[in-house]
């Protein structure tokens, strides 16, 4: 399981330079200057994507099942979204509480809500999205 968490660590990596990346033109005053709340919330939907299509080509192979492929990969992406929407909520809360009520930098303190969010994230999926079997502590 630590080589799958491994990747799974690394594919978040990616999603990561695509979130921050994101947040920066959104909510940059010297690019878009929106909304810092929907500026993440953007962010981390289009870094979800990202992540569920390297970890289904990666991380998770071979714990899919041999059925309708494009199905199958739809209902999977649907239960990876809803789990990771659920991060998107802890992570959107994280952010603001940092940034707003300890006043760190906005990008220090994403570093910190995606690193946070990710153990969630990561064990939901083995075990929700991908079925696998619970893991043992």
């Amino acid at each position: 399981m630590s080589k799958r968490y491994a990747k799974f660590c690394i594919v978040g990596g990616t999603g990561m330079v695509v979130d921050m990346g994101i947040i920066w033109l959104l909510a940059s005053p010297y690019m878009l200057g929106w909304n810092l709340s929907l500026s993440k919330a953007i962010a981390a939907e289009v870094a979800i994507f990202n992540n569920f299509f390297w970890n289904h080509l990666w991380t998770f192979r071979g714990l899919a099942t041999n059925g309708n492929a494009w199905l199958e990969r739809l209902a999977r992406f649907g239960k990876f979204n809803l789990i990771c929407v659920a991060g998107i909520g802890l992570s959107v809360l994280l952010l603001n509480a940092q940034v707003y009520r300890l006043n760190m930098n906005v990008y220090l303190a994403n570093f910190i809500s995606i690193v946070l969010v990710s153990i969630w994230n990561f064990f939901m999926n083995l075990r929700f999205g991908w079925n696998a079997p619970a893991p043992s502590l």
